[in-house]
């Protein structure tokens, strides 16, 4: 067979996936009679409202020199650890606004951090495809830095995300961009699965997060530059459980529901999208309410512990407050007092639903806490 049949025949193929794929679409946008605001509206919910004083800045995190880039909670304790251009991790006391730990990364060029579940160490990783793991509780070197108690060593591109395995400092996934997620044994070093990849239900580009459920740890969620979400189960690596389309740009950030049985998605294409793990069908698009001009990306998101609101963060220093339910834009952070003077890229609630913290290119972290008549949502 020549080549020029093989390219025909190439061709002929490509087409028949993309007819394939539209026919698909057509099919999934059938079966969307309505959606979680439609029906909610049907049922005569209304949107949760906010006051002037029911979210607002208590703490302001003045420490870093370049952009935020990441940051986490604890599970326990009002800790957050932060990453940034600066080349630091920064663990801070978000009631004091104290730091407790400045640790010197060995690569500068860090994208993601994560607390342990214990408090006891933290994780980040970046452009060097690696994922180092530092005990705060070991003490500094001659020069005063924290030395690396773990360095996880395999993906061939950057680390884009990690996480944790919830009630396990032992077990942590990565995302990379070298289109595979990873599960680790951090006591050995070792990878203990790699999903995608070489897999055909593998993801085709980048891989930029992964986000576990609660519920199950068995499951995570990740999402792609090839604009697709994928269900994974940690005891079958050779294939995605689902795969979720929707998106028409980049995937951003993936987040899991409190209850487990949904998980939400960034895109690069502006929009956020609520999805079901058992059925695969999309629930909700939530659109920004922008006119015409260039659309921000979603850069992060988080729910409430009850999962009526949606915290979202876009390229633009936006930061919507979303009724969940309604699809409803109920607070816009970017447009209040003491509101970030550039791009959120990171954003994340405290365990017990009463904090919000974001973080933003102006290098700066801003804790945003519920008063006024309200609590936890």
């Amino acid at each position: 067979m020549s080549v020029t049949e093989l390219k025909e025949r190439h061709m002929a193929a490509t087409q028949t996936v993309n007819d394939l794929r539209e026919k698909l679409k057509q099919k999934r946008l059938q079966l969307l009679d309505t959606d979680v605001s439609g029906y909610a509206r049907s049922q005569g919910k209304t949107p949760v409202t906010f006051g002037p004083t029911d979210l607002v800045c208590c703490r302001i995190l003045q420490g870093h020199t370049g952009k935020v880039y990441s940051l986490d909670w604890t599970p326990e304790k009002n800790r957050i650890v932060s990453a940034s251009q600066d080349g630091r991790l920064i663990v801070w006391n978000a009631l004091t606004s104290q730091k407790t730990h400045a640790i010197k990364l060995p690569c500068a060029w860090v994208m993601t951090c994560a607390f342990s579940p214990s408090g006891q160490s933290v994780a980040c990783g970046g452009l060097d495809s690696v994922c180092s793991i530092f005990n705060l509780n070991s003490p500094i070197d001659k020069d005063g830095n924290h030395p690396v108690s773990r360095m996880l060593s395999g993906h061939k591109g950057y680390v884009s995300s990690c996480q944790y395995v919830p009630d396990e400092d032992t077990h942590l996934i990565t995302s990379s961009g070298d289109q595979t997620c990873v599960l680790w044994d951090i006591t050995t070093g070792l990878r203990t699965s790699v999903f995608g990849g070489e897999f055909q239900s593998g993801h085709t580009a980048d891989v930029q997060s992964v986000s576990i459920s609660s519920s199950n740890p068995r499951l995570f969620v990740s999402g792609s530059c090839d604009t697709t979400a994928r269900l994974w189960d940690t005891r079958v690596a050779s294939r995605a459980q689902r795969t979720f389309y929707g998106h028409e740009g980049d995937v951003n950030t993936v987040k899991f529901f409190p209850d487990g049985n949904r998980f939400g998605t960034g895109s690069e294409d502006g929009t956020c999208r609520l999805f079901d793990i058992r059925t695969g069908h999309q629930l909700q698009v939530y659109y920004q309410p922008h006119g015409d001009g260039d659309i921000p990306h979603v850069t992060s998101m988080a729910f409430s512990i009850s999962g009526r609101l949606l915290f979202v963060g876009y390229s633009n220093g936006d930061c919507y407050v979303w009724d969940t339910l309604l699809a409803k834009v109920v607070l816009n952070l970017g447009g209040v007092q003491n509101s970030h003077e550039g791009r959120i890229s990171c954003l994340g609630l405290s365990a017990d639903g009463s904090a919000l913290c974001t973080g933003s290119w102006d290098t700066n972290l801003k804790i945003w806490a519920f008063g006024g008549h309200r609590s936890v949502i």
